[in-house]
């Protein structure tokens, strides 16, 4: 099966995020005993273009940057390193109390003990994104994106930008845009708010063609009864996840693609690692194997980062899932939260278990 994809459209996958910087302890200390830190330009959504920037498809993300800024300065040269193109305004930052783009502070975790996210995102320029700082009819009827993704981070981080996704994915469809979502639902950014976002994730769901998500993401963001009600999805509990997928396809008929990760954590470095996809009523699993992990974070964009690429591409879906289910187990064996294959035959070689050195 092959998904129809815009023609003629100059833009491959194209996301709205908002952009900040990770800072995370080196030889994998925990935040409050590391002394000396690492950083790096990150966003849930630039992690999923990063796989098909880095294998020679064209990619760009929709945000907004702080003016005359050193770290706005350095996110922008880390986009065009990663071969991602960037349109956003520019906002004053307006003192020491106006905004700035946020900082993740995460550590990798080893061994026993897990890794820790701790989010400063007071004053995040990011969450003042509205769908007018962008030209849509340029962007989506002009130029063209055949893919476009969004999170549910960037849905859910404050009223502008639920607003901004909403009317951004409404121009995206008109103009034959394929809608990719993942729900990346966080307690923390929907405290207060609930009653609202739920209102907000069902009107995305109803416009996307793709959706991933865990169980527990569909179940509270998207109200789709889960039959044991208990809670996250595990390895043990696929055929329960599969029966909440085909509720939210009638729900959502209008969503061809459905697909998630299966995680079972040993240890921080190792991981049962495993996927399912669902296709136009057609089930596709990549059974869980065991893998080493470095650092975990990232490594859900990772498979979505691939998956989308073998969709761009025009596989078929089981090749998505593996691509992705591979790209994942790449973005877990790196330091940085997005994948930066060398080429797709490194990513063969992962799905493969082929970890000989090539000379």
């Amino acid at each position: 099966m092959i998904m129809k994809l815009k023609d003629n459209a100059k833009i491959d996958l194209m996301a709205l995020s908002s952009m900040g910087v990770r800072l995370a302890p080196i030889n994998r200390q925990p935040v409050h005993t590391g002394s000396q830190y690492e950083m790096q330009a990150t966003s849930a959504e630039t992690n999923v273009l990063n796989v098909t920037a880095t294998l020679g498809l064209e990619t760009k993300v929709l945000t907004k940057f702080v003016a005359d800024n050193p770290i706005a300065q350095y996110i922008k040269g880390e986009l065009r390193k990663r071969n991602i193109k960037y349109e956003g305004i520019e906002e004053k930052a307006d003192g020491p109390w106006g905004v700035r783009h946020q900082i993740n502070i995460a550590d990798a975790g080893f061994g026993v003990r897990g890794p820790r996210v701790y989010n400063d995102r007071a004053g995040e320029v990011g969450r003042t994104i509205k769908a007018e700082d962008y030209d849509l009819d340029r962007i989506f009827s002009e130029e063209g994106s055949r893919i476009f993704h969004i999170s549910g981070l960037i849905a859910s981080m404050s009223e502008d930008t639920s607003k901004a996704c909403l009317k951004i994915i409404e121009k995206a469809k008109k103009s034959g845009t394929l809608v990719s979502f993942d729900l990346n639902y966080r307690e923390s950014f929907w405290k207060g708010r609930e009653r609202e976002l739920a209102t907000v994730f069902h009107e995305i769901a109803k416009n996307a063609d793709i959706l991933i998500g865990n169980e527990e993401e569909f179940q509270i963001a998207l109200g789709i009864e889960n039959l044991r009600n208990e809670g996250r999805n595990s390895i043990d509990e696929t055929e329960d996840f599969k029966s909440m997928v085909e509720k939210a396809a009638e729900k959502y008929p209008n969503i061809s693609v459905f697909a998630t990760t299966l995680r079972e954590v040993k240890s921080a470095n190792t991981h049962q690692w495993g996927a399912i996809l669902r296709v136009d009523g057609i089930w596709y699993e990549e059974t869980p194997r065991e893998i080493e992990v470095l650092d975990r974070i990232g490594g859900g964009d990772g498979f979505v980062a691939g998956m989308l690429y073998g969709i761009l591409k025009g596989w078929e879906p089981m090749k998505w899932l593996q691509f992705g289910w591979a790209s994942g187990a790449l973005a877990v064996a790196s330091l940085t939260d997005y994948v930066t294959p060398a080429d797709e035959e490194e990513i063969w070689a992962i799905y493969k278990g082929n970890a000989r050195i090539k000379r």
